[in-house]
């Protein structure tokens, strides 16, 4: 046990009576004297979208039919390997695991390749990026405002 406590890079807290030590995948928490991974994202986390559909049925049943007419619908313009290519795409910006796992599944089983999944990953990490320069025009335009007044562009 405490060399797992060492190697831990949060360092070890006790939470509820648990030892808890963070890790980028998730929890390593001591129940009972045994290690057990807690992690953030679970694939069986999708079974609580039931409670979800049951407390707001109206709205989860409009969310899955606009999921499906913007996704799958039969007669789409965009082929369905560059729409999950795209929802790939979206999904590494909004960081949403589950979103990455589905919709890497479904561009391997449209045919997608390695050299288009690579490719995809670099465009949205050159979006993300531009985004983190074009927020910082605003950061610079409010921090000019503030130290120099209105008038002093560059």
């Amino acid at each position: 046990m405490e060399e797992r406590r060492r190697a831990c890079q949060h360092g070890v807290k006790a939470i509820n009576g648990l030892l808890s030590c963070g890790t980028m995948g998730g929890d390593i928490v001591e129940e009972k004297g045994t290690l057990v991974a807690e992690h953030y994202h679970d694939p069986t986390d999708r079974k609580y979208s039931r409670q979800i559909r049951q407390a707001a049925p109206e709205a989860f049943a409009a969310f899955m039919a606009f999921d499906e007419a913007a996704l799958r619908r039969p007669g789409m313009a965009i082929p369905r390997k560059y729409v999950e290519l795209m929802a790939l795409s979206v999904a590494l910006t909004t960081q949403c695991v589950y979103c990455i796992e589905a919709h890497t599944k479904a561009a391997a089983e449209e045919g997608a390749t390695e050299q288009e999944i690579g490719e995809t990953i670099m465009i949205a990490m050159a979006l993300r990026a531009g985004g983190g320069l074009t927020h910082g025009f605003q950061l610079m335009k409010h921090y000019v405002h503030e130290t120099e007044g209105e008038g002093a562009e560059g």
